[in-house]
């Protein structure tokens, strides 16, 4: 039914809107048609429509605007919807896909950043800009290996109007415009002052947000020929906490709805829980608290610490291994937030001036600074080695030990003089005279060391340019720019190896009353780690435009340039010296010189028909190079209709993380390891569950561009100055796909298929070129001659598989004067996702559209067929209300980059959803993640020229997220790219802006 009640009301909408401007078209006028472009709060004067568009192109003002399918996001049309920063702009376009990136996703690499993925085809396809020219990218890569530029350092205050191009452009633009290109373009001419302030919280009292903007600009370009203003802007968001938000997003029980209770903090003793539980077992080298006994303990009995201890209540254990009392958790509840505190502020110069009648010159320089505070669960004591250590530093295998005795020095201290019997062990005095056989096993949470983590990125830029004209119809343009992007990490909570072993061999730190643990003994054992990185761009380039001839329907106009671009990159390793347990040893590093040619030629041969071709050839100091041809037609048989088409070709250049040896990439995923391993190692439980498997790459410099194909057609549909309507298919092939492991799943099973190490290493290493063991464990002590388990493995970086996407877009625009001081205005945006389908190396096909495939992908969010919105405004005088409906159909939690194929074919259907179903629970009503709608309302008086209040609701009628119950356990239960406003809630904010 939920299903069905949002279809109709998404139906209902977009059927409203055709009879509303049915209407209004058989009574309007001519003299009554609204303009063509909505007023800027700035007072600039209307423009038209078709002049907007110059992204992708290098003729400012010719037909070549709307050949390309392209989304404009005006000043007033984010007014009217109330958004406030640049991510929420352009991931508010119906094309933004698969991987985008949300400040609210908190985990993983790129926590802290912001992206867009047009198309779906991830966020290192799609190329951002401001006024045309590239800034620094974000020195962390998402996932490891993927560059893009953080929307999060970009001022909304100075930018004008925003120009999404949804078609290939590497013809103009060169690598990485695969899947779209979007420009922020600034405003240009301010005069006097404006500025704005806004405040506001949500309905449950937290997140709070402040925002004040200021921009103050002298001369007037038109008569004075120039104009300089300065711009400040400043932003803060407040926590939001899943606990403030309830179930289900605040646990992973989801009984309550009939799904399993995937929570183990309340009935499991080995699961961490801050409040510590312990099992004695023997200890080989009372020095190194490492070494406990590897097979089954010495009893099955466990004991809490402090069995007063438990502010939650408590739990008895029956389990075959672990029995014992334990102190109930809900981690998620305790710790996760959903929305970081994020500040961010900004100071943007611009000056623009004519020189004489021929030239323009212009230079801006910007600084933006963000810091962003999250906090999470705090780390667990028992954790595998960093990656590429030794297996004999990790702490989970055979599992840290508490000693008998500790002492001042930490080293012998069953000896030494100072001895003293440990009191953090409960075995300690029964032992005393044996502690080799006392040893505390223990599971624990450092809930007193909080897990969190301030993340600083400092953005300086700078552009100049020179313009004009050279006479007989020749004009150039020069410019350049230099962007700096420096990041600093500071994580708290990680456990350092070295002071937590000496912490406990001391007795430094307290595991009966961690709350009475002084200052110091928490910075023995976690010294908080600060990690620098940086990346810059300098880019030098310029064209010249000629106007050759005049044709039927305009000049025939041709043009071509040069770039040159110099790019860096540093991101440090967070445990690059493998102190650490828990920091990612990823990396990536190199720098790069790219020059490139490009022409293009516009040859309108008619009124009807307009034609343009363009290309770019793109070297790049690595060795390689690539030509991007594109060919694009527009052709009008009657006035009110026409129908484009363009074809390209394009490529998306290797990261630093992927071609340079010197940079490396780690990940650990779940492994459940086969039956006839488990009864290889009988007598040992330990080795008959699951455990992380890492695989690491190393940049590959023989790794080729990704290149792509990609064919857009459609229609305009112009029937009156007041209404305009785009209809638009896109299909994109993108081939020799950069990839880590393709067949990762393959070695591993290579590995398992053997009986000892060596044959399994050889197996693995057969697979293909590039896999090879890197760490084998130690040999099971019970079973020393079973086939030990793999730990980590070599994976290279590879061209391999295709990806296809393909769907359609719908746009529309109405601007409906109904009566004198009374105008309507409504736009559409929405996109139909057709296909988004990856083909492996082994010719299987994965399909994602619809589902919460590709899985993989950091944020998890899958890929909705349906994403649109439908913003609705009446303005009457000096009102205005306003109301933006966002719309994301449902999605089947199924992906099938998490399915096994079966000769050949991956089957997607619900007997293969990743939702925890309960056995005999009804898998087809726990399949899907519902459909998700909700309706932002703004309400707007202009006092006068100079002062205008505004009102704005978010998620107006409290509509909640979806239950996603297959989303990944850190954002438990949601899915952060499309549900967000969902988890926020009913959402209030009140300003005012001015002008001077």
């Amino acid at each position: 039914m939920l299903v069905k009640s949002a279809r109709t009301t998404v139906l209902h909408g977009i059927s409203t809107v055709a009879v509303l401007t049915a209407v209004a078209a058989s009574a309007q006028t001519k003299d009554a048609a609204a303009p063509d472009i909505d007023q800027r709060q700035s007072g600039a004067p209307f423009e038209p429509r078709n002049e907007i568009v110059v992204t992708g192109t290098l003729f400012r003002d010719s037909n070549t605007t709307l050949i390309s399918p392209a989304t404009v996001l005006t000043t007033a049309t984010l007014e009217r919807a109330n958004i406030t920063t640049a991510q929420e702009a352009i991931r508010s376009v119906s094309a933004d896909g698969a991987g985008s990136i949300s400040t609210g996703f908190r985990n993983g690499f790129s926590a802290g950043g912001a992206a867009v993925s047009l198309r779906g085809l991830g966020v290192s396809s799609t190329v951002i800009l401001i006024d045309g020219l590239r800034s620094a990218n974000f020195p962390l890569n998402d996932d490891g290996h993927n560059a893009y530029v953080d929307l999060n350092s970009i001022p909304l205050s100075t930018v004008d109007h925003i120009e999404v191009l949804k078609d290939g452009a590497s013809s103009t633009y060169g690598a990485d415009a695969i899947g779209g290109v979007v420009n922020l373009i600034s405003r240009k001419n301010v005069q006097g002052i404006d500025g704005s302030v806004q405040a506001g919280t949500t309905a449950h009292g937290d997140g709070s947000h402040y925002r004040a903007t200021l921009t103050a600009g002298f001369g007037d370009y038109k008569e004075q020929g120039f104009n300089f203003y300065l711009n400040g802007e400043y932003t803060s968001d407040g926590f939001i906490t899943n606990h403030s938000r309830g179930y289900p997003f605040n646990t992973l029980d989801l009984r309550p709805s009939g799904l399993a209770d995937r929570n183990r903090n309340d009935d499991s003793l080995t699961a961490a829980n801050p409040q510590a539980v312990v099992t004695r077992v023997t200890q080989s080298d009372l020095n190194d608290p490492l070494t406990g006994r590897a097979g089954a303990p010495p009893t099955k009995q466990y004991q809490l610490l402090d069995p007063n201890g438990c502010p939650h209540g408590t739990f008895t254990s029956t389990e075959k291994d672990a029995q014992g009392v334990g102190c109930a958790h809900n981690l998620v509840d305790d710790y996760s937030i959903i929305q970081p505190r994020q500040q961010r502020y900004s100071t943007t110069g611009r000056l623009t001036a004519r020189l004489g009648d021929r030239l323009e010159l212009f230079a801006s320089g910007s600084y933006s600074h963000s810091d962003l505070s999250i906090t999470g669960a705090p780390s667990a004591i028992r954790q595998i080695q960093p990656f590429g250590g030794s297996p004999t530093i990790a702490s989970n295998n055979p599992g840290i030990v508490l000693p008998v005795y500790v002492c001042a020095a930490g080293v012998n201290c069953a000896v030494a003089a100072d001895r003293r019997l440990n009191p953090n062990n409960p075995y300690a005095a029964a032992y005393a005279d044996h502690p080799g056989e006392g040893a505390a096993r223990i599971y624990y949470l450092f809930g007193d060391i909080p897990g969190a983590s301030e993340r600083y990125v400092d953005v300086f830029r700078a552009t100049a340019g020179i313009s004009g004209t050279l006479g007989e119809g020749l004009s150039f343009r020069l410019n350049g720019v230099y962007a700096r992007d420096n990041f600093n990490l500071t994580q708290h909570g990680a456990i350092s190896i070295r002071g937590l072993l000496s912490a406990i061999n001391t007795g430094a730190y307290d595991f009966v009353h961690p709350e009475q643990n002084s200052a110091a003994a928490r910075a023995q054992v976690s010294p908080d780690r600060i990690t620098p990185s940086s990346s810059t761009v300098a880019t030098v380039g310029g064209s010249l435009i000629k106007a050759v001839t005049a044709l039927g329907g305009g000049d025939l106009n041709v043009g071509a340039g040069f770039q040159l671009r110099r790019e860096t990159l540093m991101n440090r390793s967070q445990n690059a010296d493998q102190s650490y347990y828990g920091l990612n040893t990823s990396s990536a590093q190199g720098r790069q010189t790219v020059s490139a040619g490009f022409f293009e030629v516009n040859a309108p041969f008619t009124r009807g028909l307009d034609v343009d071709l363009s290309g770019r050839y793109d070297h790049y100091s690595q060795g390689y190079g690539h030509f991007s041809p594109k060919l694009g037609a527009k052709l009008t048989p009657v006035e009110p209709i026409a129908f484009r088409a363009t074809y390209s070709q394009g490529f998306r250049a290797p990261t630093f993380a992927e071609n340079n040896p010197l940079s490396s990439y780690a990940g650990f995923s779940t492994f459940s390891p086969p039956a006839s391993f488990v009864a290889a190692h009988a007598g040992n439980a330990s080795y008959g569950t699951s455990y992380s498997i890492g695989s690491g790459a190393r940049g590959n410099p023989d790794i080729l561009p990704e290149v792509s194909r990609s064919l857009t057609f459609g229609t305009i549909i112009k029937p009156a100055r007041w209404l305009d309507l785009t209809v638009d298919y896109y299909h994109i092939k993108k081939s020799n796909l950069i990839v880590s492991g393709p067949r990762r799943s393959e070695a591993i099973a290579a590995y398992y298929s053997q009986p000892n190490k060596a044959a399994g290493c050889d197996a693995l290493a057969r697979v293909a070129k590039g896999y090879a063991c890197n760490v084998v464990d130690a040999p099971d002590p019970a079973n020393p001659e079973a086939l030990p388990r793999l730990l980590v493995f070599d994976v290279p970086y590879v061209n391999a598989n295709d990806e296809v996407s393909s769907g359609l877009d719908v746009q529309a625009n109405a601007r409906i004067r109904l009566a004198s001081g009374v105008r309507l205005i409504e736009r559409l945006d929405a996109t139909r996702v057709l296909r988004l389908d990856l083909v492996t190396p082994d010719g299987v096909v994965q399909r994602y559209a619809g589902t919460l495939g590709p899985y993989e992908l950091s944020s998890g969010s899958g890929t909705p067929r349906i994403r649109g919105n439908w913003q609705n405004a009446l303005e009457v005088g000096a009102f205005s209300l306003a109301t933006t409906t966002y719309y994301v159909g449902r999605i089947k939690q199924v992906a099938a980059d998490r399915i096994a194929p079966v000769g050949g074919v991956i089957d997607l259907s619900c007997q293969h959803t990743l939702a925890p179903i309960n056995k005999g629970g009804d898998v087809g009503t726990q399949c899907y993640v519902r459909p998700f709608l909700y309706v932002d309302l703004n309400a707007g008086v202009t006092v006068n020229d100079q002062l205008r209040f505004f009102l704005n609701v978010e998620n107006v009628t409290d509509a909640r997220a979806p239950l996603a119950s297959a989303a990944y356990g850190s954002n438990p239960n949601y899915l952060s790219s499309w549900h967000y406003a969902g988890l926020v809630g009913r959402n209030f904010s009140a300003g005012a802006s001015v002008r001077f």
